[in-house]
């Protein structure tokens, strides 16, 4: 039912009602003298490039995921790339990754000679189509990479499903997701590996870092050859409890690392990690409440969707990073996205735009960069099937700008704020004939 009928502000109209928000709104990450004492203390110590802390804060972020190892990286973007190589991806070979994802989720396979072939998404979880992956795979494809986008969850089950079908390995990235379940259980606990980003501007902060888990040995031990130097021969920590190992390939290059990578975290971070930790569930679950505050003030709303899984489904958004409501512009007599989106910025909301990333598939990087001066594409430089793909492919990935859009990402539940910036989606969306 319409609540609200007025000039909207970008015709000449009054702004919608927006109280200056007070900080803690949307101020993240949330420091305190916990944090501030804990990296102070490496700081006076010297212990910046040291391990024990970070080994601490990779076997806490371990057992919250409910998983036996991890392992901690300067940045979520290496992590990807050593959980890649550990899965043998390797020249001429393929992965299959979204589209609409940033491009830290998938261009690593390029360093590591191998192409990237894209998947499309459904329109309304932003994720990677099931639909659209089985078709891909090929008899060098290695990896299927699970991007829980802006904090909603893939559907792991069919993933999985295809993955065991094809005998093909799951690379989940949760950097958008952290904390988010799946029908009950954490993302970053379906697929082989799990791996992500805790950058500053992450729903889990660190400072700048990433993070690796798994359940498996194997992979455990090669990430570690790869980048962690200082840790080969690691093997013999857990031989009692892991068996035999089939990693004696990995002992003649101990002590340098195989990939030419140093992966070991800065121990500040590493501090402030295991701090972020401990706060990590309270903060998450106001995250939460505030993000669906908003979105059940706007249900039913035309043309606009809440991009949330449903409530019974037992799936959550986590931490709810990079927030996004889902368009429909037919229901607004066709207005645009971004039409919608200048007219709700115009009532005082900076935070909305249309779309989110670009589609990766259509970027030169991916169709014509020689990264090792092979004189042709790298994408095909190693023998690998040409599975380079143009505009109008992907058709759902190419119309992000019409599908989607952002929001507020709010950090407390603040009523009284968060029922003003809906106020200010709903009303554009209601008087949206205005703007035909």
């Amino acid at each position: 039912m319409k609540v609200s009928e007025s000039k909207l502000a970008i015709l000449g109209g009054a702004k919608s009602r927006l109280i200056d928000p007070p900080r803690e709104l949307f101020h993240w990450p949330i420091v305190t003298k916990e944090d501030e004492e804990a990296v102070l203390e490496v700081l006076r110590a010297g212990t910046m490039s040291n391990t024990e802390i970070s080994r601490a804060f990779a076997d806490e972020f371990a057992a919250w995921n409910e998983r036996s190892l991890s392992l901690a990286y300067p940045n979520g973007t290496e992590a990807i790339r050593a959980a890649m190589w550990s899965m043998e991806v390797g020249a001429g070979d393929e992965i299959i990754c979204p589209s609409m994802t940033y491009w830290a989720s998938c261009t690593q396979a390029l360093s590591l000679g191998a192409t990237v072939n894209f998947a499309d998404i459904v329109p309304d979880t932003l994720c990677i189509d099931p639909a659209d992956i089985a078709h891909r795979i090929g008899p060098r494809t290695k990896v299927i990479v699970a991007v829980h986008y802006a904090g909603h969850p893939c559907d792991m089950d069919a993933i999985m499903k295809i993955a065991e079908e094809h005998n093909v390995k799951v690379l989940e990235d949760v950097s958008h997701a952290h904390g988010a379940l799946y029908r009950g259980r954490k993302v970053g606990t379906f697929g082989h590996i799990a791996a992500m980003s805790m950058m500053a501007g992450k729903s889990f902060a660190i400072g700048e870092g990433g993070m690796l888990i798994t359940d498996d040995q194997t992979y455990f031990e090669r990430c570690i050859a790869y980048g962690h130097y200082e840790r080969t021969g690691i093997r013999t920590e857990w031989a009692d409890e892991a068996g035999d190992i089939s990693l004696e390939e990995l002992n003649p290059f101990r002590g340098v690392p195989l990939g030419g990578y140093k992966h070991r975290l800065n121990q500040t971070c590493a501090a402030m990690g295991r701090v972020q930790l401990r706060h990590y569930d309270d903060r998450m679950a106001e995250i939460q409440q505030a993000m669906n505050r908003f979105w059940d003030l706007l249900e039913g709303v035309p043309g606009i969707r809440a991009h949330r899984p449903s409530r019974d489904s037992g799936s959550t958004m986590g931490g709810w990073y990079a927030a996004k409501g889902l368009y429909r512009g037919d229901e607004l007599g066709g207005v645009s996205c971004d039409a919608y989106c200048r007219a709700v910025a115009a009532e005082g909301v900076r935070d909305c735009s249309a779309g989110a990333n670009f589609p990766l598939h259509n970027h030169p990087l991916f169709h014509s960069a020689d990264l090792f001066r092979m004189g042709k594409p790298t994408a095909i430089s190693f023998g690998q099937r040409d599975v380079r793909q143009g505009a109008g492919s992907l058709p759902v990935s190419e119309r992000i700008r019409e599908i989607a859009f952002s929001i507020p990402w709010f950090k407390k539940d603040l009523p009284e704020h968060i029922e003003m910036y809906a106020a200010a989606y709903r009303k554009v969306a209601e008087n949206a004939d205005q703007l035909l």
